[in-house]
């Protein structure tokens, strides 16, 4: 095979990888059909008719609830907005612990801190890279009020033993779905496996509304308090008749008619975007499997995989050439994608460097300058945010984890020849990356 690009060579590929596009003439024909109604969102934060939002809102949620397997859909603004308001509705307040995930978006552990808990962080499965019973249970104090269950890069986490767990101590569990829409656990949908589950409609998703989120539940009672969160509950608890105020103090989370239009055509596209993704990972982990250094993502027992990022592990002490390097051939070898030229070729090292690592927990301040809420007077005990807390997620995130979004629809067969290729040739040119990266080491 030629010369590395990254030595000079030619790459496998230069023309741009196609863009992912969801949004086409059934979003367009909805949108104009809300436009022309004039009324753009009908909500009222007071109690009234509209309190719920408009028809559009209100159909969206059936429409998810049934794709979903949920009794109750809430809609909002985004899926930060959905974990703060199921939070709030698991009663999570000062004094409190979450267990939750450091390897994730920092909403899932803000989500703890906006209503003045604070985070205990509890390691990843080497294999799933989820938090799993075996991690959480050493977490679990008098404190704990609830675990944060992050599905990450698109499977569930083992839950059943979750569940048995939370049930052991009372615990709320919240799952956080934002990478993995649609996926199942067991034959059932993740979203109604703990006690509320939250989705992502962001851009950046497998279907979006630009931005937007739901969180779906099968109790009554958390359904109610997530739609008072959503829409200043602290203006209608009193004229509602609501007994348990605990976190009613509402935000505006609202989703606007616009956005709800998109996501109920969006819903009906996921199921095949998702198929496609699949397809597409069978046909490169075909083509990858035995690459030097390289091991596919194991799927959890009884898990459907939708693919958010496709997770391989590399081997560094096995290949004798740095993660570093060998993503930076990766990268030399191929293009960037239609629409995000900016960002390079989609393929990286690690994921978020762990969250306990950020300076709002290594100085252990978020509000005001007193140290809230890890030194709050309702609060005794001591967080650990010490590197080395969670071996498995550092060691994913600074030694092997190398995550690539090169299986999103409409790639083709001959595009993902084209990522394949480019995964053989750097593999087959180790012995020059060693001397290369020995030369970077002077």
């Amino acid at each position: 095979m030629s010369e590395l690009a990254l030595l000079g060579g030619k790459p496998v590929r230069e023309n741009l990888f196609p863009a992912y596009k969801v949004i086409g003439a059934e979003e367009k024909e909805a949108v104009s059909a809300v436009v022309e109604t004039g009324i753009l969102s009908r909500y009222i934060g007071a109690e009234h008719p509209d309190f719920m939002g408009g028809p559009e809102v209100n159909a969206f949620e059936k429409a998810w609830g049934e794709a979903c397997g949920a009794k109750h859909t809430v809609a909002l603004n985004s899926a930060t907005s959905g974990l703060f308001a199921a939070a709030g509705a698991a009663g999570i307040g000062p004094g409190d612990e979450v267990i939750v995930s450091p390897y994730t978006m920092m909403a899932s552990v803000t989500a703890a801190i906006v209503f003045n808990a604070v985070p205990v962080f509890a390691d990843i499965d080497a294999d799933t890279f989820c938090i799993s019973a075996e991690t959480i249970r050493p977490k679990i104090t008098p404190r704990t009020k609830a675990i944060i269950v992050v599905h990450i890069f698109g499977q569930a986490a083992d839950m059943d033993p979750i569940m048995d767990l939370a049930e052991e101590h009372g615990l709320v569990v919240i799952e956080d779905c934002a990478q993995c829409p649609f996926a199942t656990y067991k034959g059932r949908p993740v979203g109604t496996l703990g006690h509320m589950g939250v989705f992502s409609l962001n851009y950046h998703k497998h279907i979006h509304t630009g931005e937007g989120g739901t969180v779906t539940t099968n109790d009554d009672t958390y359904a109610e308090k997530i739609r008072l969160i959503r829409n200043h509950a602290e203006a209608v608890v009193g004229r509602r008749g609501v007994v348990d105020i605990v976190n009613m103090i509402g935000f505006n989370f609202r989703m606007g008619e616009i956005e709800a239009a998109i996501g109920r055509c969006q819903i009906t596209k996921g199921p095949d975007l998702i198929d496609q993704r699949q397809v597409n990972v069978t046909y490169l982990e075909e083509r990858l499997a035995g690459v030097p250094g390289l091991t596919l993502p194991e799927i959890g027992e009884g898990n459907s995989h939708v693919y958010y990022i496709h997770a391989l592990t590399y081997d560094a002490v096995l290949t004798d050439v740095p993660r570093a390097v060998f993503v930076e051939a990766l990268k030399a070898e191929l293009p960037p994608t239609e629409l995000r030229e900016g960002e390079g070729p989609l393929i990286g090292s690690g994921y978020v460097r762990p969250i306990y690592l950020e300076p709002m927990f290594q100085q252990k301040t978020a509000y005001g300058n007193l140290g809230c809420p890890f030194a709050c007077p309702h609060y005794d005990g001591e967080p650990d945010y010490d590197k080395g807390l969670c071996p498995n997620v550092e060691q994913a995130h600074f030694e092997t984890l190398v995550t690539h979004e090169l299986m999103r629809p409409p790639m083709t067969e001959s595009d993902l020849d084209d990522v394949c290729d480019a995964f053989h040739k750097v593999a087959e040119h180790f012995p020059a990356l060693r001397d290369h990266a020995a030369k970077l080491e002077k």
